[in-house]
């Protein structure tokens, strides 16, 4: 199921990207688990003796439940965690990330990939500022943000890109913009998770999360292209209309694919 948070909420604010945390939680992960049980094996098992209960707890209802759980992709992520490098398997937290936090996926898709294609190379608070008080004006929050809301959340869109690789990790009002080139694992990924949630060959090449990754539909067909060769799938285009016959079956191959062959 493909989560999208169509109103700003203000969940940044219980975690950023928790790169490590969510790896730690994913090799505890099992079929079944929810929250309260995910936490109570967490404590029981000590992965996080500098994080207090009432803080997991938080993380994992406001950030790893939202993103994973509730999507189902846990059980997909979990056998990558320990598979992909950092960069590929920070991709595809990145894209979950994004589709349950609404705020960030426009942001990035807004102001980064702007600043980036006008050839500037930083990303400001005054840029993230400015976002967010456009966003509450025109009626995107949940509800009207204060304006110490407003400046919680344009920190944390730009500490989150920076967890992502998209930004520069230094703690300053200027962030330098790192180049993002999509991953061959995270296309083969995406392409057959859009797919395997029910959405059709066009929709699937023209959805948001490839614009995480400064993609037009243009781009997408040719990323798709890239995995034909390897058999995974037909892709035939005239146009605007792109047809593709799928190879693989289900997301438990292209895990498989993913893990076995190590693109």
């Amino acid at each position: 199921m493909i989560s999208t948070q169509e109103k700003y909420a203000t969940r940044l604010s219980a975690g950023l990207g928790l790169v490590d945390e969510t790896r730690a939680l994913l090799t505890i992960y099992e079929t079944g688990l929810d929250n309260s049980a995910l936490v109570d094996k967490a404590l029981h098992l000590g992965i996080f003796p500098n994080i207090a209960a009432r803080r997991l707890r938080n993380i994992v209802a406001e950030c790893f439940s939202p993103r994973y759980l509730k999507t189902g992709v846990a059980a997909l992520l979990k056998p990558l965690s320990d598979k992909l490098n950092s960069s590929e398997f920070v991709q595809l937290l990145l894209i979950h990330t994004a589709l349950s936090n609404k705020v960030l996926l426009d942001f990035i898709v807004e102001v980064y990939w702007s600043k980036y294609i006008s050839g500037q190379d930083l990303l400001t608070a005054e840029d993230a500022h400015r976002f967010i008080e456009n966003a509450v004006r025109e009626g995107k929050t949940q509800k009207p943000w204060s304006e110490i809301t407003i400046k919680r959340q344009s920190s944390y869109l730009l500490g989150c890109c920076a967890d992502y690789g998209l930004l520069s990790a230094t703690r300053s009002a200027n962030r330098t913009i790192q180049p993002v080139r999509l991953q061959q694992t995270t296309a083969l990924y995406l392409a057959h998770w859009l797919h395997f949630s029910g959405l059709g060959d066009n929709a699937i090449i023209n959805h948001d999360s490839w614009k995480l990754f400064g993609l037009e539909p243009h781009d997408v067909r040719d990323e798709l292209k890239k995995l034909a060769k390897h058999n995974w799938m037909i892709v035939q285009s005239a146009a605007d209309v792109t047809r593709i016959s799928w190879q693989l079956k289900t997301m438990d191959e292209v895990v498989n694919v993913i893990t076995e062959a190590r693109l």
